[in-house]
């Protein structure tokens, strides 16, 4: 699998399309006069899919063939058995390049599969070890050497960077790594369902700040498709079995915190691809996060918390717990990049959506949550809240675009 990601609800971010490189084949030397050339169409004019199309050639009256009727075909020259192929030459197409479904579809299925078994797996590890600071740290970490490892492999390559590129990306990575631990506070102390009912608060953020902070105006349409997102949340939050404040709050902060997020990235637009900006942005995160970990949870990690974790797991779980857990964490934040850039953006909104269905349904299933009728019906409301503003935004968005092309 190549460096993958992004960014996305939890990260980023994130892989960038290919570019075709089209070849130009040996250069011919034609046999008409000069006068003839001058008068001729570059036989350059058009690349099609690799394919180098020849106009006709217009020559002067006096240059014209005897017999009009029968074309003069332009061949290139033998090539031999050394000569690498001609650019034009039809290349056998793969099954996943003939069916861009299929490998869409797989895009779309690891996206879910991996944030699915991330937020599990975190749950567990937060049920025998309740130090959220440093959980997160250890998701970072394990990204930054995944991407590390990947830079010396050459996948990708490793792009530059300069003071001036940090100083856009620092504001970027310092959101991200406020929203990451937030998130894990939330998820360490309230059931995972409630606090990923709680984020679906996030597109009234996104509203908001694009409203009062960047000074543009939001349609009428979209507020109100956020109201039902804020009275679903409201419903679900007044019989949350495991609400509690600090649960509650943390996941609020990590609202906004990814919504500042996503103002500072509009604004660090660079020539970088995705994978290396979620790569620079994760080793900042890192290294933001490391010393509110060590001063939290540094004192209570020596004393007892690690030892603790290990007497009830072993050893063997517990490191090997940390490190699944981290790396499911950068790559269904890398793939939800790699997803974004194949497909509409009202396919990713839809698709954004269904995916944190799947994550609050399995987390009921294998927590075993019990929730009330009233906490059910709310998050429903909140989830359809959510779905129909992702759908007027990228509509928008869509619309938007077609007018400017």
């Amino acid at each position: 699998m190549p460096a993958l990601g992004t960014l996305s609800a939890g990260g980023a971010s994130a892989g960038v399309a290919g570019l075709l490189r089209l070849r130009r084949g040996p250069a011919v030397a034609s046999p008409l006069p000069a006068a003839a050339r001058a008068g001729a169409v570059h036989d350059g004019g058009q690349l099609v899919w690799g394919r180098q199309l020849r106009p006709n050639l217009i020559l002067p009256a006096g240059l014209l063939p005897s017999q009009p009727s029968k074309r003069l075909p332009l061949r290139p020259p033998a090539a031999s058995s050394s000569d690498p192929a001609p650019a034009g030459d039809t290349k056998s197409v793969g099954l996943l390049e003939k069916y861009p479904a299929i490998t869409t579809g797989f895009f779309f299925f690891m996206w879910y599969f991996l944030n699915v078994i991330f937020n599990i797996l975190n749950k567990k590890i937060y049920n025998y070890f309740p130090y959220p600071y440093f959980v997160s740290v250890i998701h970072l970490l394990v990204g930054v050497v995944y991407c590390l490892i990947s830079w010396a492999v050459g996948l990708p390559k490793r792009a530059p960077i300069n003071s001036t590129l940090l100083k856009l990306l620092f504001p970027v990575a310092l959101c991200h790594a406020l929203g990451h631990v937030t998130s894990n506070v939330s998820f360490a102390t309230v059931a995972v369902s409630f606090a990923h009912t709680i984020k679906a608060l996030e597109p009234f953020f996104n509203a908001a700040a694009t409203q009062f902070v960047l000074g543009q105006t939001v349609p009428l349409s979209l507020w109100l498709s956020l109201a039902p997102v804020v009275l679903g949340v409201s419903m679900a939050s007044l019989t949350e079995l495991s609400f509690n404040w600090k649960g509650f709050i943390n996941a609020m902060i990590s609202n906004i915190s990814f919504t500042y997020r996503s103002i500072y990235s509009k604004k660090a637009m660079t020539d970088m691809d995705s994978t290396n900006v979620y790569a620079y942005i994760s080793i900042i995160a890192l290294i933001v996060c490391i010393p509110p970990a060590v001063i939290i949870e540094g004192p209570q990690l020596m004393q007892y918390g690690l030892n603790d974790a290990i007497a009830k797991v072993g050893m063997t779980k517990f490191v090997s717990d940390l490190f699944l857990v981290g790396l499911f964490y950068h790559l269904y934040n890398q793939l939800a990049t790699n997803t974004l850039e194949r497909v509409a953006p009202l396919t990713h909104a839809v698709g954004n959506v269904l995916k944190r269905v799947f994550v609050i349904g399995f987390s009921i299933i294998i927590f075993g949550n019990k929730i009330t009728t009233q906490t059910g019906i709310g998050t429903v409301v909140a989830i359809a809240g959510v779905a129909t503003y992702s759908y007027i935004k990228a509509k928008i968005e869509e619309e938007k675009r077609a007018k400017s092309a």
